[in-house]
Protein backbone atom coordinates (compact mmCIF):
# COMPACT_ATOMS: atom_id res chain seq x y z
CA UNK A 1 0.00 0.00 0.00
CA UNK A 2 1.03 3.72 -0.33
CA UNK A 3 1.08 6.37 1.72
CA UNK A 4 -2.73 7.39 0.66
CA UNK A 5 -3.45 3.95 1.85
CA UNK A 6 -1.78 3.63 5.03
CA UNK A 7 -3.56 6.97 5.92
CA UNK A 8 -6.54 6.00 5.03
CA UNK A 9 -5.96 2.50 6.72
CA UNK A 10 -4.60 4.07 9.75
CA UNK A 11 -7.28 6.37 10.80
CA UNK A 12 -9.97 3.84 9.94
CA UNK A 13 -8.52 1.09 12.52
CA UNK A 14 -7.78 3.65 15.01
CA UNK A 15 -11.22 4.81 14.87
CA UNK A 16 -12.76 0.99 15.05
CA UNK A 17 -11.01 0.10 17.90
CA UNK A 18 -11.93 3.62 19.70
CA UNK A 19 -15.49 3.13 18.82
CA UNK A 20 -15.57 -0.37 20.01
CA UNK A 21 -14.01 1.18 23.00
CA UNK A 22 -16.24 3.69 24.11
CA UNK A 23 -19.22 1.02 23.25
CA UNK A 24 -17.91 -1.92 25.45
CA UNK A 25 -17.22 0.88 28.53
CA UNK A 26 -21.10 1.91 28.34
CA UNK A 27 -22.75 -1.74 27.72
CA UNK A 28 -20.49 -2.93 30.58
CA UNK A 29 -21.19 0.29 32.99
CA UNK A 30 -25.61 -0.99 32.00
CA UNK A 31 -24.96 -4.68 32.17
CA UNK A 32 -23.48 -4.35 35.48
CA UNK A 33 -25.80 -2.08 37.10
CA UNK A 34 -28.62 -4.60 35.69
CA UNK A 35 -26.85 -7.76 37.34
CA UNK A 36 -26.03 -6.47 40.69
CA UNK A 37 -28.90 -7.97 42.16
CA UNK A 38 -28.86 -11.06 40.67
CA UNK A 39 -24.67 -10.86 42.13
CA UNK A 40 -25.65 -10.44 45.24
CA UNK A 41 -28.59 -13.22 45.42
CA UNK A 42 -26.52 -15.99 43.86
CA UNK A 43 -23.16 -14.67 45.76
CA UNK A 44 -20.74 -15.46 42.89
CA UNK A 45 -16.85 -14.45 43.89
CA UNK A 46 -15.36 -10.55 41.89
CA UNK A 47 -12.62 -13.28 40.50
CA UNK A 48 -15.39 -15.40 39.00
CA UNK A 49 -17.86 -12.84 37.75
CA UNK A 50 -14.55 -11.21 35.91
CA UNK A 51 -13.03 -14.16 34.90
CA UNK A 52 -16.40 -16.58 33.92
CA UNK A 53 -18.22 -13.48 32.92
CA UNK A 54 -17.21 -10.27 31.35
CA UNK A 55 -13.95 -11.98 30.05
CA UNK A 56 -15.43 -13.77 27.98
CA UNK A 57 -18.70 -11.90 27.60
CA UNK A 58 -16.80 -9.00 25.84
CA UNK A 59 -15.46 -10.86 22.93
CA UNK A 60 -19.33 -11.91 22.44
CA UNK A 61 -20.44 -8.41 22.80
CA UNK A 62 -18.18 -7.25 20.21
CA UNK A 63 -18.54 -9.73 17.79
CA UNK A 64 -22.05 -9.23 18.15
CA UNK A 65 -22.05 -5.46 17.13
CA UNK A 66 -19.00 -5.60 14.60
CA UNK A 67 -20.98 -4.75 11.40
CA UNK A 68 -22.66 -1.90 12.89
CA UNK A 69 -19.33 -0.35 14.76
CA UNK A 70 -17.38 -0.98 11.96
CA UNK A 71 -19.82 0.83 9.46
CA UNK A 72 -19.79 3.81 11.98
CA UNK A 73 -16.02 3.96 12.12
CA UNK A 74 -16.39 3.87 8.32
CA UNK A 75 -18.87 6.72 8.08
CA UNK A 76 -17.15 8.98 10.45
CA UNK A 77 -13.50 8.64 8.77
CA UNK A 78 -14.95 9.22 5.59
CA UNK A 79 -18.07 11.88 6.40
CA UNK A 80 -14.68 13.98 8.29
CA UNK A 81 -12.34 13.51 5.30
CA UNK A 82 -14.97 14.58 2.95
CA UNK A 83 -15.49 17.81 5.84
CA UNK A 84 -12.08 18.35 5.41
CA UNK A 85 -12.12 18.17 1.48
CA UNK A 86 -9.67 15.60 1.43
CA UNK A 87 -11.85 13.13 -0.76
CA UNK A 88 -12.48 16.37 -3.38
CA UNK A 89 -8.58 16.40 -3.46
CA UNK A 90 -7.91 12.27 -3.66
CA UNK A 91 -10.65 12.31 -6.70
CA UNK A 92 -9.04 15.12 -8.51
CA UNK A 93 -6.01 13.59 -8.73
CA UNK A 94 -7.69 10.97 -11.01
CA UNK A 95 -8.11 8.29 -7.97
CA UNK A 96 -11.14 6.20 -8.64
CA UNK A 97 -13.53 5.45 -6.09
CA UNK A 98 -12.60 2.03 -5.80
CA UNK A 99 -8.93 3.20 -5.50
CA UNK A 100 -9.89 4.70 -2.69
CA UNK A 101 -12.11 2.29 -1.15
CA UNK A 102 -8.95 -0.31 -1.13
CA UNK A 103 -7.41 0.72 2.12
CA UNK A 104 -11.09 0.39 3.48
CA UNK A 105 -11.46 -3.01 1.49
CA UNK A 106 -8.38 -4.37 3.11
CA UNK A 107 -9.04 -3.24 6.94
CA UNK A 108 -13.15 -4.92 6.94
CA UNK A 109 -11.52 -7.52 5.31
CA UNK A 110 -8.76 -8.36 7.82
CA UNK A 111 -11.94 -7.47 10.42
CA UNK A 112 -14.00 -10.32 8.68
CA UNK A 113 -11.24 -12.66 8.80
CA UNK A 114 -11.32 -12.06 12.66
CA UNK A 115 -14.66 -12.49 12.80
CA UNK A 116 -14.69 -15.96 11.14
CA UNK A 117 -12.34 -17.67 13.77
CA UNK A 118 -14.22 -15.29 15.99
CA UNK A 119 -17.65 -17.24 15.42
CA UNK A 120 -16.46 -20.45 14.51
CA UNK A 121 -14.02 -21.00 17.61
CA UNK A 122 -13.37 -19.02 20.18
CA UNK A 123 -16.39 -17.16 21.45
CA UNK A 124 -18.24 -21.12 21.24
CA UNK A 125 -15.50 -21.98 23.44
CA UNK A 126 -16.16 -18.74 25.34
CA UNK A 127 -19.64 -19.33 26.05
CA UNK A 128 -19.31 -22.86 26.91
CA UNK A 129 -17.88 -21.17 30.21
CA UNK A 130 -20.21 -17.62 30.02
CA UNK A 131 -23.43 -19.29 29.59
CA UNK A 132 -22.99 -22.11 32.40
CA UNK A 133 -21.92 -19.23 34.70
CA UNK A 134 -25.23 -17.29 33.41
CA UNK A 135 -27.18 -20.47 34.23
CA UNK A 136 -26.15 -20.73 37.40
CA UNK A 137 -25.29 -17.66 39.02
CA UNK A 138 -27.92 -15.23 36.69
CA UNK A 139 -30.78 -17.66 35.64
CA UNK A 140 -30.43 -20.10 37.88
CA UNK A 141 -30.46 -24.03 37.60
CA UNK A 142 -33.89 -25.01 36.78
CA UNK A 143 -35.25 -28.79 38.22
CA UNK A 144 -37.20 -30.16 35.52
CA UNK A 145 -39.44 -33.31 34.83
CA UNK A 146 -40.13 -33.97 31.84
CA UNK A 147 -43.05 -35.93 30.73
CA UNK A 148 -44.02 -38.12 27.54
CA UNK A 149 -40.79 -37.79 25.56
CA UNK A 150 -40.53 -38.97 22.39
CA UNK A 151 -36.57 -39.43 20.86
CA UNK A 152 -35.32 -40.80 17.68
CA UNK A 153 -32.43 -42.98 18.83
CA UNK A 154 -31.57 -44.02 14.77
CA UNK A 155 -33.47 -44.16 11.32
CA UNK A 156 -36.58 -46.64 12.53
CA UNK A 157 -35.64 -46.69 16.24
CA UNK A 158 -37.54 -44.58 19.01
CA UNK A 159 -37.29 -43.72 22.29
CA UNK A 160 -40.61 -43.38 24.84
CA UNK A 161 -40.23 -42.39 28.86
CA UNK A 162 -43.53 -41.73 30.26
CA UNK A 163 -41.32 -39.34 32.99
CA UNK A 164 -37.87 -38.48 33.33
CA UNK A 165 -36.25 -36.80 36.12
CA UNK A 166 -33.31 -34.57 35.04
CA UNK A 167 -31.96 -34.19 38.45
CA UNK A 168 -32.03 -38.00 39.75
CA UNK A 169 -30.98 -39.16 35.87
CA UNK A 170 -33.85 -41.74 35.96
CA UNK A 171 -36.68 -42.86 33.08
CA UNK A 172 -40.15 -44.25 34.11
CA UNK A 173 -42.09 -46.58 31.87
CA UNK A 174 -39.48 -46.42 28.96
CA UNK A 175 -39.78 -48.71 25.96
CA UNK A 176 -37.43 -49.19 22.89
CA UNK A 177 -39.69 -49.57 19.63
CA UNK A 178 -37.85 -50.52 16.27
CA UNK A 179 -39.94 -49.79 13.01
CA UNK A 180 -39.33 -50.82 9.45
CA UNK A 181 -42.10 -49.19 7.18
CA UNK A 182 -45.63 -49.31 9.34
CA UNK A 183 -44.57 -52.64 10.91
CA UNK A 184 -43.50 -52.78 14.37
CA UNK A 185 -40.54 -55.53 14.72
CA UNK A 186 -39.27 -55.51 18.48
CA UNK A 187 -40.59 -52.99 21.19
CA UNK A 188 -38.34 -53.38 24.83
CA UNK A 189 -40.75 -52.11 28.13
CA UNK A 190 -38.87 -51.44 31.44
CA UNK A 191 -40.17 -49.74 34.25
CA UNK A 192 -37.24 -47.58 35.22
CA UNK A 193 -33.89 -46.47 33.30
CA UNK A 194 -31.27 -45.00 35.26
CA UNK A 195 -27.98 -42.85 33.71
CA UNK A 196 -24.57 -44.79 35.36
CA UNK A 197 -21.82 -41.68 35.16
CA UNK A 198 -19.30 -44.33 35.49
CA UNK A 199 -20.04 -46.61 32.95
CA UNK A 200 -22.00 -43.71 30.61
CA UNK A 201 -24.30 -46.40 29.98
CA UNK A 202 -28.14 -46.77 30.58
CA UNK A 203 -29.17 -49.37 33.28
CA UNK A 204 -32.25 -51.27 33.60
CA UNK A 205 -33.22 -53.27 36.00
CA UNK A 206 -35.44 -55.45 34.27
CA UNK A 207 -36.87 -55.32 31.01
CA UNK A 208 -39.53 -57.21 28.60
CA UNK A 209 -38.76 -57.82 24.69
CA UNK A 210 -40.99 -58.73 22.26
CA UNK A 211 -40.41 -59.47 18.63
CA UNK A 212 -43.00 -59.86 16.48
CA UNK A 213 -43.13 -62.11 13.10
CA UNK A 214 -46.13 -61.49 10.52
CA UNK A 215 -49.06 -62.63 13.36
CA UNK A 216 -46.56 -64.22 15.76
CA UNK A 217 -45.39 -63.05 18.63
CA UNK A 218 -41.83 -63.94 20.79
CA UNK A 219 -42.05 -62.68 24.48
CA UNK A 220 -38.19 -62.50 26.13
CA UNK A 221 -37.92 -61.71 29.48
CA UNK A 222 -34.98 -60.37 31.76
CA UNK A 223 -35.40 -60.45 35.52
CA UNK A 224 -31.80 -59.03 36.41
CA UNK A 225 -29.96 -55.58 35.94
CA UNK A 226 -28.57 -54.77 32.16
CA UNK A 227 -26.41 -52.17 30.89
CA UNK A 228 -27.55 -50.77 27.52
CA UNK A 229 -25.77 -48.26 25.12
CA UNK A 230 -28.16 -45.88 23.70
CA UNK A 231 -27.71 -42.92 21.50
CA UNK A 232 -29.02 -40.16 23.61
CA UNK A 233 -27.58 -39.09 27.19
CA UNK A 234 -28.38 -37.10 30.19
CA UNK A 235 -26.94 -34.01 28.19
CA UNK A 236 -29.85 -33.93 25.83
CA UNK A 237 -32.45 -32.88 28.74
CA UNK A 238 -30.13 -30.77 29.97
CA UNK A 239 -30.99 -26.92 29.75
CA UNK A 240 -30.79 -25.55 26.30
CA UNK A 241 -30.40 -22.08 27.25
CA UNK A 242 -28.35 -20.80 24.09
CA UNK A 243 -26.95 -24.02 23.40
CA UNK A 244 -26.05 -23.54 19.79
CA UNK A 245 -23.68 -20.71 20.92
CA UNK A 246 -21.90 -23.14 22.73
CA UNK A 247 -20.73 -25.21 19.52
CA UNK A 248 -17.51 -25.01 17.94
CA UNK A 249 -18.11 -25.55 13.51
CA UNK A 250 -17.14 -29.05 13.94
CA UNK A 251 -19.08 -29.82 17.17
CA UNK A 252 -22.18 -28.00 15.50
CA UNK A 253 -21.44 -30.36 12.63
CA UNK A 254 -21.09 -33.58 14.92
CA UNK A 255 -24.68 -32.32 16.40
CA UNK A 256 -26.46 -31.84 13.27
CA UNK A 257 -25.55 -35.56 11.69
CA UNK A 258 -26.50 -36.67 15.38
CA UNK A 259 -30.10 -35.40 14.97
CA UNK A 260 -30.17 -36.21 11.42
CA UNK A 261 -28.94 -39.42 12.53
CA UNK A 262 -32.47 -40.07 15.21
CA UNK A 263 -34.54 -37.89 12.77
CA UNK A 264 -35.01 -35.43 15.63
CA UNK A 265 -37.00 -32.30 14.69
CA UNK A 266 -35.25 -28.67 15.35
CA UNK A 267 -32.21 -29.34 13.02
CA UNK A 268 -32.99 -25.86 11.00
CA UNK A 269 -31.60 -24.16 13.90
CA UNK A 270 -28.48 -25.39 14.22
CA UNK A 271 -28.04 -25.55 10.44
CA UNK A 272 -29.42 -22.01 10.33
CA UNK A 273 -26.73 -21.10 12.96
CA UNK A 274 -23.89 -23.00 10.85
CA UNK A 275 -24.90 -21.17 8.19
CA UNK A 276 -25.14 -18.03 9.43
CA UNK A 277 -21.51 -17.82 10.93
CA UNK A 278 -20.39 -18.46 7.25
CA UNK A 279 -22.42 -15.45 5.90
CA UNK A 280 -22.00 -12.82 9.00
CA UNK A 281 -18.43 -11.60 7.83
CA UNK A 282 -19.58 -10.68 5.06
CA UNK A 283 -21.55 -8.25 6.75
CA UNK A 284 -18.61 -6.38 8.03
CA UNK A 285 -17.00 -5.67 4.32
CA UNK A 286 -20.91 -4.62 3.20
CA UNK A 287 -21.62 -2.37 5.61
CA UNK A 288 -18.50 -0.89 5.36
CA UNK A 289 -19.01 -0.31 1.76
CA UNK A 290 -22.15 1.48 2.88
CA UNK A 291 -20.21 3.84 5.43
CA UNK A 292 -17.82 5.01 2.38
CA UNK A 293 -20.05 5.37 -0.48
CA UNK A 294 -22.84 6.91 1.91
CA UNK A 295 -20.29 9.66 3.28
CA UNK A 296 -17.91 10.34 0.46
CA UNK A 297 -19.55 13.45 -0.43
CA UNK A 298 -19.34 16.91 1.83
CA UNK A 299 -22.92 17.33 3.07
CA UNK A 300 -24.51 21.24 4.30
CA UNK A 301 -25.49 19.34 7.36
CA UNK A 302 -22.62 18.06 8.66
CA UNK A 303 -21.10 14.23 9.76
CA UNK A 304 -23.86 14.30 12.27
CA UNK A 305 -26.61 13.98 9.62
CA UNK A 306 -24.65 11.42 7.64
CA UNK A 307 -23.69 9.11 10.61
CA UNK A 308 -27.97 9.40 11.57
CA UNK A 309 -28.59 8.44 8.18
CA UNK A 310 -25.60 5.70 8.60
CA UNK A 311 -27.63 4.41 11.70
CA UNK A 312 -31.13 3.77 10.14
CA UNK A 313 -29.38 1.91 7.36
CA UNK A 314 -27.17 0.09 9.14
CA UNK A 315 -29.92 -1.14 11.86
CA UNK A 316 -32.65 -2.08 8.84
CA UNK A 317 -29.55 -4.75 7.50
CA UNK A 318 -28.54 -5.71 11.07
CA UNK A 319 -32.87 -6.12 11.56
CA UNK A 320 -33.43 -7.87 8.41
CA UNK A 321 -30.52 -10.28 8.96
CA UNK A 322 -32.07 -11.08 12.20
CA UNK A 323 -35.53 -11.59 10.57
CA UNK A 324 -34.04 -14.14 7.97
CA UNK A 325 -31.64 -16.03 9.51
CA UNK A 326 -33.90 -16.09 13.02
CA UNK A 327 -37.89 -15.92 11.92
CA UNK A 328 -37.78 -17.06 8.10
CA UNK A 329 -34.95 -19.88 8.14
CA UNK A 330 -36.48 -21.70 11.23
CA UNK A 331 -39.71 -21.40 10.30
CA UNK A 332 -39.16 -23.67 7.41
CA UNK A 333 -41.08 -20.89 5.26
CA UNK A 334 -37.22 -21.04 2.96
CA UNK A 335 -34.39 -23.32 3.09
CA UNK A 336 -31.62 -22.01 5.49
CA UNK A 337 -29.39 -21.80 2.96
CA UNK A 338 -31.33 -19.22 0.95
CA UNK A 339 -32.25 -17.17 4.17
CA UNK A 340 -29.15 -16.49 5.60
CA UNK A 341 -27.53 -15.34 2.48
CA UNK A 342 -30.53 -13.17 1.36
CA UNK A 343 -29.56 -10.00 3.08
CA UNK A 344 -26.33 -10.15 1.24
CA UNK A 345 -27.92 -10.40 -1.45
CA UNK A 346 -30.46 -7.76 -1.31
CA UNK A 347 -27.54 -5.36 0.08
CA UNK A 348 -25.42 -5.92 -2.35
CA UNK A 349 -27.73 -5.17 -5.38
CA UNK A 350 -28.75 -2.15 -3.47
CA UNK A 351 -25.33 -0.76 -2.72
CA UNK A 352 -24.51 -1.33 -6.75
CA UNK A 353 -27.59 0.61 -7.42
CA UNK A 354 -26.34 3.62 -5.00
CA UNK A 355 -23.05 3.39 -6.30
CA UNK A 356 -24.66 3.43 -10.13
CA UNK A 357 -26.66 6.48 -9.25
CA UNK A 358 -24.33 8.37 -6.38
CA UNK A 359 -20.90 8.59 -7.83
CA UNK A 360 -21.28 7.44 -11.30
CA UNK A 361 -24.17 9.57 -12.00
CA UNK A 362 -26.74 7.25 -13.84
CA UNK A 363 -29.36 9.04 -14.08
CA UNK A 364 -31.78 6.83 -15.90
CA UNK A 365 -30.97 4.35 -12.67
CA UNK A 366 -31.96 7.59 -10.27
CA UNK A 367 -35.12 8.26 -12.44
CA UNK A 368 -35.99 4.64 -12.84
CA UNK A 369 -35.52 4.13 -8.43
CA UNK A 370 -37.38 7.55 -7.75
CA UNK A 371 -40.42 6.84 -9.98
CA UNK A 372 -39.68 9.76 -12.89
CA UNK A 373 -38.94 7.34 -15.36
CA UNK A 374 -42.34 6.68 -15.43
CA UNK A 375 -43.82 9.05 -15.55
CA UNK A 376 -41.51 10.39 -18.69
CA UNK A 377 -44.57 11.73 -21.15
CA UNK A 378 -42.53 10.15 -24.05
CA UNK A 379 -43.77 6.91 -23.52
CA UNK A 380 -47.47 8.20 -23.94
CA UNK A 381 -47.03 8.18 -28.09
CA UNK A 382 -45.44 4.78 -27.81
CA UNK A 383 -48.42 3.50 -25.65
CA UNK A 384 -50.99 5.38 -28.23
CA UNK A 385 -49.51 3.45 -30.76
CA UNK A 386 -50.12 -0.27 -29.25
CA UNK A 387 -52.97 0.18 -27.89
CA UNK A 388 -55.46 3.01 -29.98
CA UNK A 389 -58.18 3.13 -27.30
CA UNK A 390 -55.75 5.03 -25.15
CA UNK A 391 -56.47 8.66 -24.56
CA UNK A 392 -54.94 10.82 -22.36
CA UNK A 393 -56.19 14.17 -21.16
CA UNK A 394 -53.63 17.11 -21.95
CA UNK A 395 -53.01 19.08 -18.69
CA UNK A 396 -52.64 22.64 -18.31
Amino acid sequence: MKILDWYVFRKFVKTFFFVILIFVLVVLIIDIVEKIEYFRKMKPTWVEIVTQFYFNYIPYLINLVSPLLIFIAAVFVTAQMASRTEIIAILSAGVTFWRFFRPFLIASSIFAVITFFLTGWIIPNANKVRVNFDIEHIKGKEIKAFRNLHIGIAPGVYAYMQDYQNYSQVGYRFTLERIEGNKLLEKLEAPTITWDSTKRKWRMDRYVLRKFKGEDEELIFCEKPTDTTLNINPEDFADKHLFQEKLTFDELDAYIALLRQRGSEGVDLYVTEKYARYTYPFAVIILTFFGVLMASRKNRRGVGAQIATGFVLAFVYILFYILATKAIATSGSMPPLIAVWLPNTIFVLLGWIMYRIMILNDEKLKNIVTGEFFKNRTFLPKIKTLFPFYRHKTIS
